[in-house]
């Protein structure tokens, strides 16, 4: 389905654009920013070495910090003294392996994480039973996210995106008013009409009362033509770029003279601030 150049992208639509004229939330053209975000920082030393190294190279913006893992501690450390964005990554279908983790947070945990890897559709249904335990996880990662980082998340996204399941949304178990991660977008006939109309759903009950950036993409499959038409939507709107370096084909990617040369001409955006402004400034509904 093409979009139309004379009207104004949706700020819900989550589709690969066809063309070069959009803006999204009636922003002017030329407002657009790239942001390449690295998920799972902190989760073991690996994982944080890793993404430290495409930080120091300035090839990601940004990254999701798990809380309660193994790395957590010096991972929000190596935050601090490399002046790096963190984010929270909400993991509620992971182990939690560091060792102050309590007996009744790892029982909350098990219960939610039993649940959400028996099925994948399981994250799209409600169940009452598990409410509490479900606030209990949340709450908790939001607590142990503010005492390593000296402050609350400005941005939280999840582990397996299970920041979208049904009993998170329902239960609004996340703070209002921050910069949550959107579904996947696609481009026009890569998922089903079912498929894009359950993100869009989606999408539309978070932008009640979270920011959003306007797309999001996951690096893989890693396509030069896939990723140029990726890049191309940052120069009108704001993309993030979903990577997780610790997978090697992704991180020999991001650290590759290819990666530097599909980013020319399109700067990755050093963090996300330039998001939370232009939404808030655009007056996008948070509440």
């Amino acid at each position: 389905m093409a979009i139309s150049t004379k009207a104004p992208l949706k700020p819900l639509m989550g589709e690969i654009p066809q063309g070069e004229s959009f803006a999204p939330n009636g922003v002017s053209r030329h407002t657009g920013a790239l942001i390449i975000n690295a998920d799972d920082w902190g989760r073991d030393r690996e994982t944080t070495d890793r993404i430290l190294e495409c930080a120091t190279r300035r090839v990601i913006s940004s990254a999701s910090g798990m809380v309660l893992m193994e790395d957590s501690e010096r991972a929000a450390s190596l935050a601090r003294e490399w002046k790096i964005d963190i984010g929270l990554h909400l993991n509620l279908t992971e182990a939690f392996s560091a060792r102050n983790v309590s007996a009744r947070m790892q029982e909350h945990h098990g219960r939610v994480s039993r649940f959400l890897r028996r099925h994948r559709l399981f994250q799209t249904v409600y169940h009452p039973g598990l409410a509490s335990s479900f606030e209990y996880v949340a709450k908790a990662q939001l607590e142990e996210f503010t005492r390593i980082y000296g402050e609350a998340p400005k941005r939280i996204d999840g582990h397996h995106h299970m920041h979208l399941s049904e009993n998170v949304l329902t239960g609004r178990l996340l703070p209002s008013g921050t910069l949550l991660r959107r579904s996947f977008s696609f481009a026009p006939g890569e998922k089903s009409w079912i498929n894009r109309r359950y993100r869009r759903f989606v999408d539309s009950r978070l932008q009640r009362r979270h920011q959003l950036v306007d797309f999001l993409f996951s690096i893989e499959p890693i396509e030069t033509d896939r990723l140029q038409r990726i890049c191309s939507c940052a120069r009108q709107a704001f993309v993030e770029l979903e990577t997780h370096p610790v997978n090697e084909d992704e991180f020999q990617f991001l650290t590759s003279h290819e990666m530097t040369k599909l980013l020319r001409g399109f700067p990755i955006a050093p963090d996300f601030s330039a998001i939370t402004f232009r939404q808030t400034a655009a007056g996008s509904p948070m509440f």
